[in-house]
């Protein structure tokens, strides 16, 4: 008997395997640090809160529905990938629907980002403009950053440092040491991510002309990569409070600590396709770490 080939999934499978939504964490989160600081600082708009979680979770969304495309042309995706399926390469949605989706995201991006540069003015257009087109360059046009080992500091800029930062501005008119120390704990935490990825795909990257950091690097460096990110979280936390520079709230993440370590441990100790659990655990950890910071800064 001639082996049939497993029936495609359905179209709202299809267009989840796209979306990505365990990534969305990213998306979420520093907006959710940059509204806390602002209540902390004491002012906060509602409204203002929420335009801001719409334009990062359509960026991100973006990115996602861009990258399926993009690697999937490029042949970073193919048959020896150790991920998730993804629905390009896998042939169950067509190339140019989701190039075009992505495209459509973005432009709504950009177009609910009008209402806070009305807001914030043009330091807020810059960041969106270079945003939307990091999110294109990502894995598109002739030199895609992350096949040139510019990931991570993709993701630590704007998901970081622009997310948190810009959200604390949008509310406040001005940017504090703190919260850009706070942005970057975010940015930090976000990497880490993106890390576990290219660590589980060092080798088929590599095969495919990929150069991550992790391709460039190797196994035991872009583990060391991974524990500093993560150690950067809290120990720059716990600096801002030792300093004087926040009170003790902050100090909440810490309660996240073991969990960070069992991260790292499980990093160190797994490899290939046993690093897919770790991605979506590391998301949490950013998650929790988030949550925590942003009660401990806005009580």
């Amino acid at each position: 008997m001639t082996p049939t080939s497993p029936a495609p999934p359905s179209a709202r499978t299809a267009w989840l395997a796209a979306l990505r939504p365990r990534t969305l964490v990213a998306g979420v989160v520093p907006v959710a640090v940059g509204t806390a600081l602002a209540i902390e600082y004491g002012t906060h708009q509602p409204v203002l809160t929420l335009v801001c979680v719409g334009v990062s979770l359509l960026l991100q969304v973006g990115v996602n529905l861009h990258n399926d495309f993009a690697d999937a042309m490029s042949g970073a995706d193919d048959g020896n990938r150790l991920g998730p399926q993804r629905a390009t390469a896998e042939g169950w949605i067509a190339p140019t629907t989701i190039r075009n989706a992505a495209y459509a995201t973005l432009a709504l991006a950009g177009c609910l980002g009008m209402v806070l540069v009305a807001v914030g003015g043009l330091p807020i257009f810059v960041a969106g403009v270079l945003s939307i087109l990091a999110a294109l360059g990502y894995t598109g046009g002739p030199a895609p950053l992350g096949y040139r080992g510019l990931g991570e500091l993709l993701v630590f800029t704007f998901f970081g440092l622009v997310a948190t930062g810009g959200t604390f501005f949008l509310h406040t008119g001005v940017l504090t040491a703190p919260a850009l120390w706070a942005a970057a704990t975010i940015g930090s935490l976000a990497s880490a991510i993106l890390v576990v990825n290219n660590l589980r795909d060092r080798h088929t990257d590599k095969a495919s002309g990929k150069r991550t950091l992790a391709v460039v690097l190797g196994a035991r460096a872009t583990r060391l990569e991974y524990t500093f990110l993560i150690a950067f979280a809290y120990l720059a936390i716990a600096g801002l409070w030792l300093v004087g520079k926040v009170d003790a709230g902050w100090l909440l993440p810490l309660l996240s600590l073991p969990l960070a370590g069992k991260r790292i441990a499980a990093v160190w100790s797994l490899d290939g396709r046993e690093l897919n659990g770790e991605l979506a655990r590391t998301a949490q950890l950013e998650l929790l770490f988030g949550l925590l910071l942003s009660v401990g800064a806005a009580l």
